[in-house]
């Protein structure tokens, strides 16, 4: 592990991983933080040159955006939500000419999602605010929410650490009628009350727990929407830091962007074909594709309860059972656009058409099939956003960050789940032939005093009972010492197997990386709500590294 890298305020070390060092790090992510060079041709630029982001700012200032509607847009529904004052003051700032914006966001996830759901917004927010001191200008950090995702399965699973470390899945079930719909349209069952009684159960009791229990019982109440508690509850977590969370099925949004939605009709799937060539061009370079769109399938979804795909027949279009003509599609976005919904590849032109974004905080995968857009962008001649990975981390405690560097551990053997890694600690650090070498010695002693009491007789005869009971008493010392030996090697065996299996259970829980397999909850309940504040300060702003966080 390094430790000469430091927070963002300079002043307290931050022990970090290379990325190349751990197993979920491709070839792309590695070279896109350390060899930009082999990349540049599907960005527009590093996102660490000071240049690129000068280039950007300005390209994005010139660009026309509908900043007062998209403002008021954002306003009303914060307000709506009752926000924290910072994030009402943040989203005024968008009406504001010269306004530009770092936008991050995924699908909601229950209670918050993953760990990684709090890495990418706060280095959304560290870099606004980085923005903002170095360029004179006002940067909002915004959250989007793609509430029309439909993969309700993922969205409505959590997983958290007991007291113990053992990992749990806490399940919200949900009738199987909600199969397909957009999340957005999706409300809590009365359930929801026995899915927080469960995760109670879960969580270690702390000083804490009382108040994110409440808080969760108040935001995750039955008739609330999937996507409105997420938001409630990432409004509580970070509005005060100023994030505008925005829910992207916004309705009053969709008319800002009918002319994304026309022109990927009109043009009959340029965006998947496009995106497709891109992707052979990272195949060809020794990348892997990340989307791999279907060809017969515009980049466009048509919502009625359901999200269903539009697909290419001849001149025409097919939306599940239903022919449509290309006038009559178009007339359909034109009357009524909140039928219509981006996929993965839209969206991002979807979002930098509302919002004057500058930087995209993205997650490994992310960065990936953003670079098969570049010509998509300039197709649709939208300014594209310089691409920041979001931060890589480990939540740690102060007892794993000693027993990791006490006993000289590789953070990233711990993923492994065979026992070679404790099964070598255990060799490295116990006495191997402790029986040997007690018999050994045992023997020792009872040869050098048989040899004091052979000669003992010609010096004094009336010496050897006394030769004898020394013998018995070394001999039962001996055996003593052997018995605690024997029992203090077993303690510390069991001291060193709990402290690795602890260690293992936090870092890389059932073998999956922390801040892809717990959720971010379970750390507020540990820490306390002052956690965001400590790891926002003590945030690294330096991609290409995987940090170990202590707060």
């Amino acid at each position: 592990m390094d430790t000469n890298l430091y927070n963002s305020s300079g002043k307290y070390p931050i022990d970090s991983v290379d990325l190349r060092q751990l197993t979920w790090t491709d070839p792309l992510t590695y070279d896109y933080c350390h060899n930009f060079k082999q990349l540049e041709a599907f960005y527009i630029g590093s996102p660490i040159t000071p240049e690129t982001l000068n280039h950007v700012i300005k390209t994005r200032q010139s660009w026309k955006t509908e900043t007062t509607h998209i403002g008021d847009i954002v306003t009303k529904q914060l307000q709506s939500r009752s926000a924290p004052p910072q994030a009402l003051k943040a989203a005024e700032q968008l009406k504001e000419k010269g306004t530009v914006a770092v936008l991050t966001g995924q699908q909601a996830g229950l209670f918050g999602g993953p760990l990684f759901t709090l890495f990418k917004s706060l280095t959304a927010i560290a870099l606004a605010r980085q923005i903002e001191k170095e360029h004179n200008i006002s940067a909002v950090p915004i959250f989007w929410i793609d509430a029309e995702d439909h993969d309700l399965d993922e969205i409505c699973t959590c997983n958290l650490l007991d007291s113990d470390s053992n990992l749990h899945r806490v399940d919200l079930e949900l009738p199987q009628t909600h199969s397909g719909r957009p999340a957005e349209s999706v409300l809590l069952p009365d359930s929801i009350t026995q899915t927080i009684e469960a995760l109670d159960k879960i969580l270690p009791n702390t000083e804490f727990s009382k108040e994110i229990l409440g808080q969760l019982i108040r935001t995750y109440s039955p008739g609330i929407s999937l996507v409105e508690a997420f938001s409630r509850w990432l409004d509580i977590i970070l509005g005060p830091m100023g994030l505008v969370v925005f829910d992207g099925s916004d309705k009053t949004a969709k008319p800002l962007v009918r002319s994304v939605f026309t022109q990927e009709l009109q043009s009959r799937g340029k965006v998947s074909r496009l995106a497709t060539l891109a992707g052979k061009e990272f195949s060809a370079h020794g990348y892997h594709s990340q989307v791999n769109p279907r060809r017969d399938t515009a980049a466009i979804f048509h919502i009625d309860k359901t999200r269903l795909p539009v697909k290419l027949r001849d001149n025409e279009f097919e939306i599940g059972n239903t022919i449509w003509t290309t006038k009559q599609l178009l007339d359909e976005v034109q009357r009524s656009p909140n039928s219509f919904s981006p996929n993965v590849l839209l969206r991002p032109l979807v979002q930098d058409t509302l919002f004057p974004t500058i930087v995209y905080v993205a997650g490994p995968s992310e960065v990936a099939y953003l670079g098969q857009l570049k010509q998509v962008y300039a197709e649709f001649k939208i300014p594209m956003p310089l691409i920041y990975p979001r931060l890589s981390a480990t939540i740690t405690d102060g007892a794993t960050m000693k027993f990791l560097k006490r006993y000289k551990i590789n953070f990233e053997t711990l993923q492994g789940q065979d026992d070679s890694t404790l099964n070598q600690l255990l060799a490295n650090h116990l006495p191997s032939d402790l029986d040997s070498i007690i018999k050994d010695t045992e023997q020792r002693v009872y040869d050098s005093l048989q040899k004091i009491k052979d000669e003992v007789p010609s010096v004094d005869p009336t010496l050897a009972e006394t030769v004898k009971t020394t013998q018995k008493q070394m001999e039962r010392s001996l055996q003593t010492l052997h018995g605690k030996i024997i029992k203090a090697a077993k303690r510390k065996n069991e001291t060193l197997q709990r402290q690795f299996y602890r260690a293992q259970s936090l870092t890389f829980p059932k073998g999956k990386a922390q801040e892809r397999n717990i959720a971010f909850l379970y750390f507020l309940n540990m820490y306390g709500p002052k956690l965001v504040d400590k790891l926002l300060v003590n945030l690294p702003l330096k991609i290409g590294k995987h940090y170990l966080l202590n707060p």
